[in-house]
């Protein structure tokens, strides 16, 4: 039996770690365009001079952000050390990319609400539920039903960034229109029964554990897609997926050019909002560590530099001369 490709040995690799499929996805593109570079030579042949080559590469000719270089590094040490199983002692000196801190965009409460009433209604809760539980836009699309808790108000959150399970607030403001969401669900998911489907995307050891309980309510999608469809890292297994993060990504666009808001807003824009605001309402910044989910208060202290109003809310001293 012949040896699996390359790239083919790769995504196994990192299925075996349980990445994501953007991650898979995104290492394996950079480990590829790392080859070509190289004129299609084996990494084996390959060492410091060719990685550190690449990477210059893509910061003076790509003109790459540091972000993206340091993307590119990590794919490329993960196809040696996991894959490759090679061990780099020059992998210290390899120099990585600064990444540049900026200071996060954030609307006001006055845009936030103008903004919910120029998203179309088939998108504008995912919207809410990124602004009211200050959530990643992947970790809005991935909640299922049951990590609702209306008694307790809370969110819970399974495998967020960096693998790792949090709580968040849920809104009061909201607790109707989830009513309604589950209550839709339940109806499609009812549908999906019928046909034979049902069963919720899970991990495959998850899912073998459960067995049929897979297909309960609590495990589908809060938001699920239109369709069902295969998946792509297990032919033969059809799933009703959640809605596609483009979507939510198009509606909070055109609902930014509808609301005249002269911002560059993206989906993480709420969620920076939801920080501010509750930094601006007294919130404690540990607490508000904890709702986001940061490893380091150092992360979250970003937000005191866009809180009430200019740099570290403070107040110019020309006003006083007003």
């Amino acid at each position: 039996m012949s040896q699996p490709r390359l790239l083919d040995q790769m995504r196994q690799v990192l299925r075996l770690h349980h990445y994501s499929l953007e991650t898979e996805k995104a290492y394996v593109l950079w480990a590829r365009r790392f080859i070509l570079f190289n004129g299609k030579r084996h990494p084996r042949h390959l060492g410091k001079r060719e990685v550190e080559a690449f990477l210059t590469h893509l910061a003076v000719k790509r003109a790459v952000s540091p972000s993206t270089q340091n993307i590119a590094l990590a794919a490329v040490l993960f196809l040696y050390q996991k894959v490759l199983e090679t061990e780099l002692p020059w992998l210290d000196d390899v120099v990585r990319a600064k990444p540049k801190k900026r200071i996060p965009v954030v609307l006001s409460v006055d845009e936030v609400r103008a903004l919910f009433q120029h998203i179309i209604p088939s998108q504008r809760l995912v919207a809410q539920m990124l602004y009211g539980s200050g959530l990643r836009l992947m970790e809005g699309l991935r909640l299922r039903v049951g990590d609702l808790d209306f008694n307790r108000l809370t969110v819970r959150v399974h495998g967020g960034k960096g693998g790792k399970d949090r709580s968040t607030v849920l809104s009061d403001a909201l607790v109707t229109a989830l009513h309604e969401q589950v209550t839709s669900v339940a109806k499609l998911h009812e549908r999906d029964l019928e046909l034979g489907l049902g069963e919720a995307k899970l991990p495959v050891a998850l899912r073998r554990k459960l067995g049929k309980s897979s297909k309960e309510l609590y495990w589908q999608y809060l938001f699920p897609s239109g369709n069902i469809s295969e998946d792509s890292r297990a032919p033969g297994y059809f799933y009703r997926w959640h809605v596609h993060r483009s979507s939510v990504r198009k509606a909070v666009t055109r609902g930014v050019r509808r609301a005249s808001i002269n911002k560059r807003v993206t989906c993480h824009t709420l969620r920076h909002s939801f920080a501010t605001h509750l930094l601006e309402s007294g919130t404690d910044i540990r607490t508000i560590q904890s709702l986001l989910g940061h490893s380091s208060v150092r992360t979250t202290m970003i937000y005191t530099h866009v809180v009430k109003r200019g740099a570290l809310g403070a107040r110019s001293p020309l006003d006083r001369l007003a």
